[in-house]
């Protein structure tokens, strides 16, 4: 069966280092993400009092 995708195939080594990638970008933007909401948060309770 040929591939017709015209990549090329995917070691898993690459497959690893491919996931790990994602997950390191999953999680610094979960992080952020908290953080950001934490500053909020604590930038509305400042602004109520």
């Amino acid at each position: 069966m040929a591939q017709t995708s015209g990549t090329p195939p995917v070691t898993e080594e690459a497959f690893l280092a491919d996931r790990q990638n994602f997950w390191n970008g999953f999680t610094m933007f979960t992080a952020g993400s908290v953080i950001a909401v934490a500053v909020i948060l604590i930038l509305m309770a400042l602004f109520l009092l």
